[in-house]
């Protein structure tokens, strides 16, 4: 009779299906790890050096030709709960011309224009690449819910046209990890007040934020229902409890290095005679 192994990822641990309640969630847990933040910031160093090995594999398999393979990281999550931080802190430790990082603002006139995924896959990461969206088109069900946008045949909609778009990138060779950075209205409050309390901060500031921050609630059980209806097996969500920073941090980069991990990535073979060049340079 065979052992059964239990799967310890973080992917595993943080991954959601069925019904969500974020109220439920810990915003402060550290899920898959037990140390201190000096523990977890040196944690976060020490996968550096891996994971920007692993993503030289694939930018070399996608430059050569040999794989079509490339990584979609989305970030999403309330005002202040560290997508750019995210892409400072964790990007940063990858060769930057291996990465393409999308922040998507409000739609342009001319992409309004088109439908909601026009802008999305414009930006989507080529072969051996890296992509990051900061903020992503769960934008057009979530702000498009909150806000009355659309009707809710529309936002119906969009659930299974997100659900076909992203089971086309990973059936084409891609692979896409969803990070929700889940906050707390309190985290929020002590950060924006932080902000306030720092002149150099202040350019983080943006008093419309106040202004969605009124509507928490409404935007808690938007997210909560787009990560129950658009968590697949394919492209499931995450949950990162993102409210100590450290944490946050560390569990988005090992979420990022355990999905390439998976790819089991090789060097690509040399399509030229290595000897033959060898001897050719030894000529020069």
């Amino acid at each position: 009779m065979g052992t059964s192994h239990q799967d310890t990822s973080l992917s595993s641990q943080l991954a959601v299906a069925g019904h969500v309640d974020l109220s439920t969630f810990d915003s402060r847990a550290t899920t898959g790890f037990d140390g201190s933040k000096a523990e977890g910031k040196a944690a976060l160093a020490g996968i550096g050096d891996e994971l920007d090995d692993l993503q030289e594999r694939l930018f070399a398999n996608g430059r050569s030709g040999a794989s079509s393979t490339r990584v979609l990281l989305v970030l999403q999550g309330m005002d202040t709960s560290g997508k750019g931080g995210i892409v400072r802190h964790v990007a940063g430790l990858a060769d930057p011309q291996g990465l393409a990082i999308t922040s998507f603002k409000r739609p342009t006139p001319e992409e309004l224009e088109h439908d909601f995924l026009w802008r999305v896959e414009k930006a989507l990461p080529g072969p051996g690449m890296i992509g990051i969206f900061d903020r992503s088109h769960y934008e057009d069900v979530l702000i498009g819910r909150v806000r009355r946008l659309v009707g809710e045949k529309e936002i119906a909609r969009r659930y299974a046209a997100i659900n076909d778009f992203e089971q086309a990138f990973t059936a084409s060779g891609g692979v896409i990890v969803k990070c929700f950075l889940h906050i707390t209205a309190d985290d929020q409050k002590d950060r924006l007040a932080a902000r306030l309390d720092d002149p150099t901060k202040y350019w983080k500031y943006n008093p419309a934020d106040l202004d969605e921050r009124q509507l928490w609630d409404d935007y808690q059980q938007a997210y909560a229902i787009a990560i129950q209806r658009c968590s697949t097996e394919s492209a499931p969500w995450h949950v990162v409890p993102s409210g100590r920073k450290w944490y946050r941090n560390w569990a988005v980069a090992t979420l990022l290095l355990e999905h390439l991990r998976a790819l089991d990535l090789a060097w690509p073979d040399p399509d030229f005679d290595v000897e033959a060049e060898k001897a050719r340079l030894a000529t020069m």
